[in-house]
């Protein structure tokens, strides 16, 4: 997948299928759009393209981030994007709908054929809608699909509910609307090494300024290391046992059977089940029980009927 981080011209000679939106999360229904652009550009002879935007972390103007901008990649290239641009929203945010159809999606993008969702707006202050887009497009000799919106339970499946689902910790609902587990890949970093201490040794990731976080608690998670994947046990919040310093929230992650030590890389990290909000222990032996409980809950998730039915075994 070739990836622009400003607006260029495509190099598509033959046009191409474009997939517009944000697409924060990745999720079910921004999948839907994907595919059937790319389905789109199979059948005739098009590049399938994704045009989104990238906005400063502190911005939040669509909410806290939902996945790294590195899984974002992964999940378009999976989803068969050849060409995916993405460029600051401050070089475009001021273009007029008419505009942006004629310079960006025609003249950058050469599409034939554009997809979005039915909620799609685009154009400075928003002015353009779905209605506005087939208007501009047709005399431009570009077709317009909308994707109908994906259900969860019966309503819409959108970023903001999967942003509440995570601060409610409620795993299963966020893994359903995003079609695959939540996962993180940020960088380990040097702890306390207390874990280490007491036996049961954590990796530490501590999300950026400007994502959601999930609830603060214990999870049943799945560590991917060189291609391996192993059981985990993360806790999530700010450690009230142990931490008399103050600071901000960690995600440490206990890998039992794994060996060896991950500074500086980035391991995938993927959330399944919430077991046990964050609590202050009265001493470390409750804390080490705590941890090889969640531990032992992880492997048997895994090696039971759960993890049977993820198809997704930790070793």
């Amino acid at each position: 997948m070739e990836v622009y981080s400003e607006l260029a011209p495509l190099g598509a000679a033959r046009g191409t299928a474009v997939a517009l939106g944000f697409f924060d999360g990745v999720h079910i229904g921004h999948q839907a759009v994907i595919r059937a652009a790319a389905r789109h550009a199979g059948a005739h002879g098009l590049a399938p393209a994704v045009f989104t935007f990238s906005l400063p972390l502190k911005n939040a103007m669509k909410g806290g981030r939902i996945c790294p901008e590195s899984e974002k990649h992964r999940q378009m290239e999976a989803l068969g994007a050849a060409f995916y641009m993405e460029p600051p929203f401050e070089q475009f945010r001021a273009l007029s709908p008419e505009r942006f159809v004629r310079d960006v999606l025609a003249g950058l993008c050469r599409a034939k054929a554009v997809f979005c969702g039915d909620n799609f707006t685009f154009g400075a202050r928003a002015a353009g809608n779905v209605d506005t887009l087939k208007e501009l497009c047709a005399p431009l000799g570009i077709e317009v699909q909308i994707v109908p919106m994906a259900l969860y339970e019966g309503v819409p499946v959108s970023s903001s509910r999967i942003r509440a689902a995570l601060e409610a910790g409620d795993m299963p609902a966020v893994n359903a609307m995003l079609g695959r587990p939540y996962r993180i890949d940020f960088e380990v970093r040097h702890g306390q090494g207390l874990g280490r201490t007491l036996g049961f040794p954590t990796i530490n990731q501590v999300y950026p300024e400007g994502f959601v976080m999930p609830r603060f608690g214990i999870y049943i998670t799945r560590v991917g290391i060189g291609g391996e994947w192993y059981a985990g046990a993360t806790g999530l919040g700010t450690r009230p046992t142990v931490n008399q310093t103050g600071g901000g929230p960690t995600c440490e992650t206990f890998i039992p059977g794994f060996e060896g030590q991950l500074y500086d890389e980035s391991p995938a990290v993927e959330f399944y089940q919430y077991i046990a909000p964050s609590r202050r222990f009265a001493d470390l032996a409750g804390l080490t029980a705590c941890v090889q409980d969640a531990a032992a809950r992880a492997l048997a998730y895994f090696e039971g009927p759960e993890g049977a039915k993820e198809g997704k075994k930790p070793l």
